[in-house]
């Protein structure tokens, strides 16, 4: 379910590069850092000549549960704006927003599959495996070394599998290969990253009859379910992302009805 929203301006307290053309921005925001939940969102209002919000997903959460970071990708003019505030900036935050992750009561063992920035919403769910006592495993991949996060701003409670496309660190090829390896009978399963990787997961016979919880990105522009502009389609028919997601299980979409993001 949906936890209520709130508006507020948040503070910047620091606005660093970690990856090309990635910045990690940590805002302080107890209002929504109080409520949210691992797989939630933001709408942040931006200026530079848009219109928009810009949604971003909740990567950390400080442990007093009153700041929240961000890895954002300078993608248009609304991030590039985003890139250039400075510490003492204001921001104008709506949130949290979506319907996050769900941990089974009594879950011991959990496995997260990250694919390049889909590493943003399961930081937050990995600090919340850790404080409840699971046992994590998260395997993350991308094209290369210098595209993966650096090791200081990844969460500490989780045992790390990395790969690469070009083997420049950890195994070579693409994570969802690896996936099999990890999984034991009863562990959770978590996923973030672009759609061609979950139609890799949706064709591996080890998830035939697992229940997956994905994240899906897409893009949004209202992130209130007004504007259906964030609709995709599912086994229950139309959804939209903002609302009834960003959430979902795996098999539940029809990927090879979604553009590849």
């Amino acid at each position: 379910m949906n936890t209520p929203s709130v508006q507020t301006l948040s503070p910047v307290l620091s606005n660093d590069a970690v990856l090309p053309d990635v910045r990690l921005l940590w805002l302080e925001a107890p209002e929504i850092a109080g409520i949210a939940q691992p797989g939630q969102f933001v709408m942040i209002r931006c200026a530079g000549g848009t219109l928009l919000r810009r949604p971003l997903s909740i990567f950390r959460q400080s442990a007093d549960k009153t700041r929240l970071a961000f890895l954002m990708a300078v993608v248009g003019r609304g991030t590039a704006w985003l890139a250039e505030i400075e510490p003492g900036d204001l921001l104008d935050l709506r949130g949290p927003l979506g319907n996050g992750f769900s941990v089974s009561p009594g879950t011991k063992n959990a496995v997260l599959v990250a694919g390049g920035l889909g590493v943003a919403p399961l930081g937050f769910l990995a600090d919340e495996l850790a404080a409840l006592g699971v046992r994590a495993t998260f395997l993350y991949g991308a094209a290369s070394s210098r595209l993966l996060c650096p090791d200081h701003i990844l969460p500490k409670g989780a045992e790390y599998v990395f790969a690469t496309d070009d083997g420049s660190r950890g195994r070579q090829g693409f994570i969802t290969s690896y996936l099999p390896e990890y999984l034991i009978e009863e562990t959770s399963l978590f996923a973030c990253g672009p759609t061609p990787m979950y139609r890799a997961l949706t064709r591996l016979d080890a998830l035939r009859d697992r229940e997956t919880q994905v994240s899906l990105e897409i893009r949004m522009a209202c992130g209130l379910g007004v504007c259906y502009g964030c609709t995709v389609n599912t086994r229950q028919g139309l959804k939209q992302v903002c609302k009834h997601g960003p959430v979902f299980m795996l098999h539940d979409v029809l990927w090879d009805e979604l553009a590849d993001i």
